[in-house]
């Protein structure tokens, strides 16, 4: 029988290793573009992380309270500061925690926004963003509504604008007095005393004072053109009759505004003053005699009379003597150089359309009124009846 052949193990032949199996998937070569587009996305994930957190730091920190305490403080810009040194500048007066904060926030929040030059009104509890919207005087910055009594002179005004922070009583005051601006808006005179027209405002916190001057001055020049409506033209009739005009009718408006409390009142007062700048006999001669001219002229220009000295807003008899003071219609014939305060339309009304009467005199009543007198005779038994 034949012989059966004996399979030997391992007989059969492996497959050689550079032909590897059809199953077996090929190996990935390294990819280095792969690697850095992986690392580019990461880093740019972390400088996103980076910047939102970073501007949400900002924005948080640009609506809390400033470090500063409540009271006001005044801080003069030039209009030309960087948004480093404005920074630096607010955290020097205790406005700021952080001047890079800031610097930062006005940098990339308010790119826009100029620091407006002059003086601003500021408070330590003002959050950055406020203090952005105040120094540029943004119109997002909050408003107020103020109030200008009938009769308050311009240092009145000014002292209830600072306390509205609505701007500072020195810039008021500047501008008041300054002869370009009074240029501007046609008033003769040095001051704009009489053209602050007294009403209810809506005002900007932190506003130009010169600004503020031209609006108050438009209002005034609406409501005198309102009145002389009311008196079909009376203005154009004093002018022509008697040479007042739009300044010399505030002035004797704002001269019955302190003289007479109670309204049917005023237009008497009007005919006295105008009585005594026309009648030939009155004496002395072209005198209106009243004392509220006199002390304004103290509270206006202190250093201008010896007798203002230490004036404290009482009329003394050596006021009324001392001829050194412009405003002092004792010793200085016809109106004074200007308006005393600020007349409402009643007051200007009363100018316009003065009672008929040959009055010359008044006294106080002790009652809020006044006694009125044709002849210095009436008038001295009318001072003697007092109170009473």
């Amino acid at each position: 029988m034949p012989r059966k052949k004996r399979s030997k193990r391992g007989s059969r032949r492996k497959p050689s290793s550079s032909n590897p199996p059809a199953s077996a998937a090929p190996r990935s070569k390294p990819n280095p573009r792969g690697h850095l587009r992986a690392a580019l996305y990461g880093l740019l994930i972390a400088l996103g992380t980076a910047v939102v957190s970073g501007t949400a730091t900002i924005l948080i920190w640009a609506t809390l309270d400033g470090p500063g305490a409540a009271t006001p403080v005044v801080v003069d810009f030039t209009g030309q500061e960087s948004a480093s040194e404005v920074g630096s500048e607010l955290a020097e007066r205790g406005l700021l925690s952080s001047p890079q904060l800031f610097s930062a926030y006005f940098g990339w929040f308010a790119p826009g926004v100029h620091v407006a030059p002059g003086p601003h009104l500021l408070r330590g509890q003002l959050s950055p963003r406020r203090l952005v919207q105040r120094i540029g005087r943004m119109p997002a910055r909050p408003r107020v509504r103020l109030t200008i009594p009938e009769g308050y002179t311009s240092f009145q005004i000014a002292e209830r604008l600072e306390e509205r922070e609505i701007c500072t009583r020195t810039a008021f005051l500047a501008s008041v007095m300054n002869p370009a601006l009074l240029t501007e808006l046609g008033i003769s005179g040095q001051n704009a005393e009489g053209y602050l027209f007294p009403a209810t405002y809506d005002f900007s916190i932190d506003s130009d004072a010169a600004q503020l001057l031209r609006l108050l001055a438009a209002e005034t020049r609406r409501r005198l053109n309102r009145v002389d409506g009311r008196s079909q033209g009376a203005l154009a009739r004093l002018k022509a009759e008697r040479n007042l005009g739009e300044r010399e009718v505030l002035t004797l408006a704002s001269m019955v505004e302190r003289e007479a409390k109670a309204a049917e009142e005023r237009p008497l007062v009007a005919r006295v003053f105008l009585n005594r700048l026309s009648d030939p006999t009155f004496r002395p001669l072209g005198m209106l005699q009243s004392d509220p001219t006199a002390s304004y002229g103290c509270l206006a220009f202190p250093a201008q009379a010896p007798s203002c000295t230490g004036f404290t807003g009482r009329v003394t008899p050596d006021m009324l003597r001392d001829a050194a003071n412009a405003y002092n219609t004792y010793r200085h014939a016809g109106l004074p150089p200007g308006p005393i305060g600020n007349p409402g339309e009643d007051s200007i009304l009363a100018v316009l359309a003065p009672a008929e009467n040959d009055f010359l005199y008044f006294v106080a009543d002790g009652h809020g009124k006044h006694r009125f007198s044709h002849s210095f005779e009436e008038h001295r038994r009318a001072i003697e009846q007092g109170s009473n």
